[in-house]
C-alpha cells in the first residue's frame, strides 16, 4: 500500500510539473510510470563546469532544467571581472549554451529564477536579461540572497520546454 501510494504522489508531482511548465502530465509522463521515466543529464563543454555535484542540466521528456548558472568562464571556471553586467551576460551564455546541447534555445525558455547578492544591481542585470529574451520572455522570479557560490553576483536557472 505504502509503494502504491508513493509511486502516485510521484506521478502526481510530475504531472504538476507537466502542468505548471503549461503542458499536461500527459506531455510528461505519456505512458510511462514514475518508475520508468528516464532522466537525461545535459552536459556542454562551452559551459562552465559545475562547481559541485549536480549537472548543468536535466532533461525529463520535453522538460529541460538548467542548474542556476553563474558568471563563470567555461576556461578559467572563475567568475568573470566587471560586475552584474558581464556576469549576467557570462550566466546566459552558460545557459545558451547548455540547452543547445539538446537543441532547444532561449526561446525555449518557460520559467527563470534568478539570485543576486544586490538588488540594487537590477536595472542593469534586467537590461542585459532583455537583451536575450526579446520575445515571449519566460516567467521570472528575481530575488536577493546573502552569498552565492564561488563569490558570484548572479545565478540564473531556467526551465524551457521543448516539442515532444
Amino acid at each position: 500500500m505504502k509503494s502504491s501510494r508513493k509511486q502516485m504522489g510521484r506521478r502526481a508531482l510530475l504531472g504538476s510539473v507537466a502542468v505548471a511548465a503549461g503542458g499536461s502530465s500527459a506531455v510528461l509522463l505519456g505512458q510511462s510510470t514514475a518508475r520508468n521515466i528516464k532522466k537525461k543529464v545535459i552536459e556542454s563543454p562551452k559551459a562552465a563546469k559545475p562547481i559541485g555535484p549536480y549537472s548543468q542540466g536535466i532533461q525529463v521528456g520535453n522538460l529541460i532544467f538548467v542548474a542556476g548558472e553563474k558568471g563563470l568562464d567555461a576556461k578559467t571556471g572563475k567568475i568573470v571581472s566587471g560586475g552584474i553586467e558581464p556576469e549576467t551576460r557570462q550566466a546566459l551564455e552558460n545557459i545558451r549554451a547548455i540547452l543547445a546541447e539538446v537543441g532547444a534555445s532561449l526561446d525555449d525558455a518557460v520559467a527563470a529564477t534568478v539570485h543576486m547578492i544586490d538588488l540594487k544591481e537590477f536595472p542593469r542585470m534586467n537590461k542585459v536579461y532583455g537583451e536575450y529574451f526579446r520575445h515571449a520572455p519566460p516567467g521570472r522570479t528575481t530575488v536577493e540572497v546573502s552569498a552565492l557560490p564561488a563569490g558570484a553576483r548572479i545565478e540564473i536557472t531556467i526551465v524551457a520546454a521543448i516539442a515532444a
